[in-house]
């Protein structure tokens, strides 16, 4: 497919069809933020409202207002879902709860730091938006909170007897790539060059093992493998979505290097983790081949294909690679012609090993207004700014 053609495919999947269903079904009027748990159609089946991905579509609809069209009713969303956060998502110090009632009390504790994360990213997108100084001191001190936290990101919630099994995650100095250019406009510049010199230090050297080519979820703290469940887990969707964090950051650092390491971390996962089979990518991997122990592993999830796509056609844009380019109609076919929703508009988000509906869900606990919109809206701009 003709690029330019290509491109006006993605936007017009955000702008017609994806955006709209939230703007039609998600805004919860009566209390304010805004629901996740909606059927194929649209209609509410859960009230609870979980905080990070409260902050993911308050940030989804100030990144469209900062960076599509300046819509007042995109910012009217993003800050009424900011309001209902600020006044009900935190407690006394400011550490960002997982879930609260439709009307806003607490159900389950700050033990998530991707709530501070998310919250962290939202209010920094929106003080772009208003210049509202509440919003960006909101952001820089969850930002604070965050690096304090992030040696025990659980902190008083860790349910894991200390000492034993000392590993670390992936997940957080992950998301701090990105977070770290997020608000990149709001913090110091020694806190930011730090913050994303330890991140791409800990992705690409200490959870990247060279030998397998391959990034693993857990690691102990000198990077090496520790043999059981955990520190055998791979998660391909992970690793891949880092990757375009990790080449946002060398762009930004000019290091063409770390550009060419990252498409080959990107083109490596996918021909690991591709079901030779049925197509598409598997949710979680045994480095050894063992069974994993989630139950769900050969599923295949909507945000795993969507940030590959992104990885992708960054990578091609960045290198001119015909592996990527090769990979990115692959996945780009098998995304679309199973994601989608012929008949109604946002995507499915779980997909059985064989590529069926699993769930015929559009939003719940864990899928909101963010990984599709934000896809869409990366590929659209990658091959607009590839054309030109």
């Amino acid at each position: 497919m003709e690029r330019t053609i290509l491109s006006e495919k993605y936007k017009n999947e955000l702008l017609q069809r994806v955006i709209p269903f939230w703007e039609n079904y998600s805004i919860d009027k009566k209390y304010g933020g805004y629901f996740t748990c909606l059927d194929r159609e649209g209609k509410v089946f859960d009230t609870d409202k979980f905080v990070w991905l409260q902050a993911r579509q308050v940030w989804m609809f100030s990144k469209l207002y900062n960076e599509v069209e300046q819509k007042e009713s995109w910012l009217k969303i993003a800050t009424d879902g900011a309001d209902f956060l600020d006044k009900f998502g935190h407690d006394e110090h400011l550490n960002w709860y997982f879930s609260l009632t439709r009307e806003g009390k607490p159900l389950v504790q700050p033990y998530n730091i991707f709530s501070d994360c998310f919250a962290a990213m939202a209010f920094g997108q929106l003080y772009k938006a208003t210049g509202n100084q509440e919003y960006a001191n909101k952001a820089t001190s969850t930002f604070e909170n965050i690096i304090a936290r992030s040696e025990n990101p659980k902190g008083q919630y860790n349910k894991l007897y200390p000492g034993t099994r000392p590993l670390k995650g992936f997940s957080l100095p992950m998301i701090l790539c990105n977070l770290s250019l997020e608000l990149e406009h709001l913090l110091e510049p020694d806190l930011v060059e730090n913050t994303i010199n330890s991140c791409i230090h800990e992705v690409m050297e200490v959870f990247y093992q060279a030998d397998s080519g391959l990034i693993f979820e857990n690691v102990q703290p000198d990077g090496s493998i520790q043999d059981s469940f955990e520190g055998r887990l791979l998660n391909p969707g992970h690793a891949i979505e880092a990757m375009w964090f990790i080449m946002d950051l060398a762009v930004r650092k000019n290091d063409r290097e770390m550009i060419d390491k990252a498409v080959g971390i990107v083109l490596r996962t996918l021909e690991y983790g591709w079901d030779t089979k049925y197509g598409g990518i598997f949710y979680f991997l045994d480095s050894k081949g063992f069974p994993p122990q989630q139950l769900e592993w050969d599923q295949k999830l909507w945000w795993v294909h969507i940030e590959t796509l992104i990885s992708l056609i960054k990578g091609y844009s960045l290198t001119g690679s015909q592996q990527c380019l090769h990979w990115f109609e692959k996945v780009h076919d098998y995304t679309w012609s199973h994601f989608t929703d012929p008949s109604y508009s946002e995507w499915f988000g779980y997909l059985n090993r064989q590529g069926e509906v699993l769930l015929p869900l559009k939003g719940g606990k864990w899928k909101g207004c963010f990984h599709v919109p934000r896809g869409l809206f990366q590929v659209w701009k990658t091959l607009e700014e590839t054309n030109g």
